[in-house]
């Protein structure tokens, strides 16, 4: 192999990088809070005694886990304002990747509520609490300590989902890294910084998480 590695041209252009790798962790962070939200009450309506919600619920995960997530991307951010919803570049990744995400975490929170005891609901009842306030008080807390362990996969899977924004131009790693490539042709060199830089962000955060969990897990 007849190949001479210069990382010059990569080193150049490291802040891009960097600043890159910031977005996509803050889309990340907003895409699963949002998808937090959009979970939880589909996880609820998965478990309601009405008809409706449940087959609602159910057809939201259904079809956005069966559809791959750079569709969606690509419908939310070139089919939506056919139909006269205009979002800016990152709106529309954070509105997709929010959606995909809350498909999955929908299955988290669900099994996590069915796993829950059932007299923890019940507990909170009867010392006065409304439905509302034991969920809020009781349920949830529970079981998002449950949770966590699933809750942190998803989040760094969804971090690395973030490198499909590329595909809509939002300047985040892989964006700034083909940008890199196209313009100085250090093929391999680029990759190899940007895939670095993938594996020891998703590294530390698999780390910080675990520690979260660690701290907030109940005592056995």
């Amino acid at each position: 192999m007849d190949y001479n590695f210069n990382f010059a041209a990569v080193w150049r252009d490291f802040d891009l990088l960097l600043s890159g790798l910031a977005l996509g962790l803050a889309l990340a962070m907003v895409s699963i809070a949002i998808g937090c939200v959009i979970g939880l009450l589909a996880a609820f309506g998965m478990i309601s005694r009405r008809r409706l919600l449940r087959t609602v619920s159910s057809v939201y995960v259904t079809t956005i886990r069966n559809t791959p997530i750079l569709i969606i991307i690509l419908f939310t951010f070139f089919a939506l304002p056919q139909l006269g919803v205009r979002l800016g570049k990152i709106e529309s990744f954070v509105l997709s990747l929010s959606v995909y995400a809350g498909a999955y975490l929908t299955e988290v929170f669900r099994a996590g509520l069915v796993a829950l005891p059932p007299g923890l609901r019940e507990a909170g009842l009867s010392i006065g609490l409304t439905e509302f306030q034991a969920k809020r008080y009781v349920t949830i807390p529970v079981m998002w300590r449950n949770v966590l362990p699933s809750l942190s996969n998803n989040f760094i899977s969804l971090f690395k989902d973030t490198s499909l924004a590329a595909a809509i131009a939002v300047p985040e790693l892989t964006f700034y890294a083909r940008k890199i490539n196209v313009e100085t042709f250090r093929v391999i060199e680029t990759w190899m910084v940007a895939s670095l830089m993938y594996v020891i962000t998703c590294y530390v955060l698999a780390e910080i998480l675990r520690r979260v969990e660690h701290r907030l897990a109940i005592p056995r």
